[in-house]
């Protein structure tokens, strides 16, 4: 899977059906169930990719403006929501995940798109009949990208980044 096919599927989303994920979602999937398994295992391990980058503390400062500091530890911000989040930029496509990318002020916000967390895994499953099983090769987990979460000046620890709270929710400080 190389980049261009990868945001040629994107691109191949159906906006039109806005409101249901799974239809906007059917034209990469007809086209990813057509594919050899590992080639959608690549797709989702590229999705993962353009996630992991986005898992900054810069984009969730832009994303959570107003809302929440991510340099204020007694902040919450939900590793389920800036993941939902991240998805919104990489299905508005390559130029619009480029700009957000270079730019975190760009970074919408109040949108989610987590069905696309599932394309590739159902997409594989129906393919070849069993569950997908693999491991990306970084995760798409919010706060996973410990170079993206280093501590700015104004960083401070809280309640949401000390030990008790569960490892997936726990922003670096």
């Amino acid at each position: 899977m190389d980049e261009a096919r990868f945001w040629a599927l994107i691109a191949s989303f159906d906006w039109e059906r806005s409101g249901d994920d799974d239809a906007v979602l059917a034209p990469a999937s007809r086209v990813l169930q057509g594919l050899p398994p590992r080639e959608i295992v690549a797709f989702e391990d590229m999705l993962a990719v353009k996630l992991y980058a986005l898992d900054t503390r810069e984009h969730a400062r832009w994303c959570y403006q107003g809302e929440a500091d991510p340099d204020n530890g007694d902040e919450y911000i939900s590793a389920d929501d800036f993941l939902y989040a991240r998805c919104v930029v990489v299905a508005n496509g390559r130029e619009f995940y480029e700009g957000v990318l270079a730019d975190p002020s760009r970074f919408p916000t109040g949108l989610e798109f987590e069905s696309l967390l599932y394309l590739a895994s159902n997409a594989y499953e129906a393919r070849t009949g069993v569950p997908h099983d693999e491991l990306t090769s970084v995760s798409w987990e919010s706060f996973s990208n410990t170079d993206g979460w280093q501590p700015t000046r104004n960083t401070t620890a809280g309640r949401y980044t000390g030990p008790e709270m569960p490892p997936l929710n726990r922003r670096p400080a």
